[in-house]
């Protein structure tokens, strides 16, 4: 129920009180035969996403996937096909599209990114920067690529950063608290930005630790301080970062704001003629 209602919310957006170009140039009764062609290659993703939006417009409209999410297609692939008609097909397209295309992207980019660590014991993972309301999906797509999920929300777990530091008087009485009140269940993780910091979230018994805006040689350092007692998370700005140099460090994780927040949509497009 809640997708339906984000997917009318965006059908809303697009057709406002009607697809007018369709209306006056298409006689109602047209019916059309279509399909989604990759453009370039990349990995699939969002087929179900797109089969429900032409579902809300209408029941007649019928999806044939030709590859599953998580597939890894070339140019020219057929993704799947379409058949019904033409009105609800046309008012769909953009909006089954623009998913179809942004989490399509967003697993291609984690393929690329989890290729560029293959051998190497660190898993890349995503971020919260991601965008409003598309997190659900943004990360499953991350999935689909063959990344792994971080927290979903501020609720899964507890990310001590430098502004809960601050606002708390420092690592040690920061994660002292975090102890005493948060369930058992939940992992501690800390941001250091320096071996002191490191050393402290150790002491003071963090779970993981995550080294922002270090450089390789750094965090070779503190993967050596911590010797296994946390796990060790590279985090800044790693979008534009030599992973496998990163990986190299020994670190855990990677986590990648840029999986979600600056990536290029796939290219693929709706290629439709009448019946």
């Amino acid at each position: 129920m809640q997708l339906d209602s984000f997917l009318r919310a965006a059908l809303d957006e697009d057709i406002g009180w009607g697809d007018i170009t369709t209306e006056v140039c298409v006689p109602a009764d047209t019916l059309i035969v279509g399909r989604f062609v990759a453009k370039e290659d990349l990995v699939v993703c969002g087929l179900d996403i797109v089969r429900r939006v032409f579902a809300l417009l209408s029941d007649r409209v019928m999806l044939t996937p030709r590859a599953a999410d998580g597939d890894a297609v070339t140019k020219g692939t057929v993704i799947a096909d379409i058949t019904g008609p033409a009105h609800p097909v046309l008012m769909g397209e953009r909006v089954a599209l623009n998913f179809l295309e942004r989490l399509s992207g967003i697993a291609t980019r984690t393929r690329d990114l989890r290729r560029a660590v293959e051998g190497a014991k660190a898993r890349v993972t995503d971020t919260r920067k991601t965008t409003p309301g598309m997190r659900t999906l943004e990360k499953y797509a991350v999935r689909a690529g063959g990344g792994a999920n971080h927290r979903m929300g501020l609720s899964d777990g507890v990310l001590i950063k430098d502004n809960h530091i601050a606002a708390s008087g420092g690592i040690t009485a920061a994660v002292r608290r975090a102890k005493a009140a948060a369930p058992h269940t939940l992992k501690i993780e800390v941001e250091a930005s320096n071996l002191d910091q490191v050393a402290e979230a150790l002491n003071a018994g963090a779970d993981i630790i995550m080294l922002d805006n270090m450089d390789a040689g750094m965090m070779a350092e503190a993967v050596r301080l911590a010797d296994g007692r946390a796990l060790m998370e590279a985090s800044g700005n790693m979008g534009d970062k030599n992973l496998a140099h990163i990986a190299a460090s020994g670190v855990d994780l990677i986590s990648v704001g840029a999986l979600t927040h600056t990536v290029r949509a796939a290219d693929i497009s709706l290629q439709v003629e009448t019946m």
